[in-house]
């Protein structure tokens, strides 16, 4: 499905979330900043739009992001070429549930809007735990299902009719779209997720709501 919509996804995020999300990952980018990383995992990294915001923000050493959709890579591998920055930016085709690295191999971990696509969310954390070093941080970033009623109202109308209908408008994928919005609010958010990453081993695990409870951040450490 993402091989399918893979050459305007990064168009469509700017579009249907009226370049929101962007202020979304620099807050969960900012959130390493104290960790001073020197390599960076980036699980889930699509077309490479965290993993080249995460360089330029914080000027690691090494970025490798790893997907399973070889398109998506194809397209960040492209975004690549005009990136001039200090960072050496890898990008992978691999499996969040069997990262082909060893233990403690990295300084931290991210996921943007990529968790509720694990197919065995539980495997694909401990994994994600096993390569990180002692004391690393993990940062998701994800959508979670408003508590406002409006907003709850809005969220739901805009998602699951909307959202589809334009991007059917745009030529994309509608049931790709249409599938998002249905892993979304399918997704253990907030309480019911960090419970999942204390379960998964990890410590000083919590979340932050953004933009009305549209999306949460999520932290947690391996612990040392």
């Amino acid at each position: 499905m993402f091989d399918v919509i893979a050459q305007r996804y990064d168009f469509m995020n700017r579009f249907l979330s009226l370049g929101i999300d962007t202020l979304w990952r620099k807050k969960a980018i900012a959130l390493f900043k104290k960790d001073h990383p020197q390599h960076l995992l980036d699980v889930a990294t699509g077309t490479g739009d965290m993993a080249l915001l995460a360089a330029r923000r914080l000027q690691p050493q090494k970025i490798t992001g790893i997907d399973l959709s070889e398109n998506m890579l194809q397209i960040g591998r492209q975004k690549l070429r005009s990136y001039k920055g200090p960072t050496q930016i890898q990008l992978l085709q691999g499996d969040s549930e069997t990262i082909n690295f060893s233990n403690d191999s990295f300084d931290g971990a991210m996921v943007a809007f990529g968790v509720r696509n694990f197919e065995n969310l539980e495997q694909g954390l401990a994994e994600i735990k096993r390569v990180l070093k002692p004391g690393a941080q993990l940062v998701v970033l994800e959508f979670s299902k408003p508590r406002w009623r409006v907003a709850k109202a809005f969220y739901n109308l805009y998602m699951g009719t909307i959202a589809p209908q334009l991007a059917g408008w745009f030529r994309q994928n509608k049931k790709a779209y249409k599938y998002l919005n249905a892993s979304a609010n399918a997704f253990p958010d907030r309480d019911a997720f960090v419970h999942i990453l204390s379960n998964a081993g990890y410590s000083d695990t919590s979340f932050k709501p953004l933009s009305l409870g549209i999306c949460c951040i999520y932290t947690g450490r391996k612990p040392v």
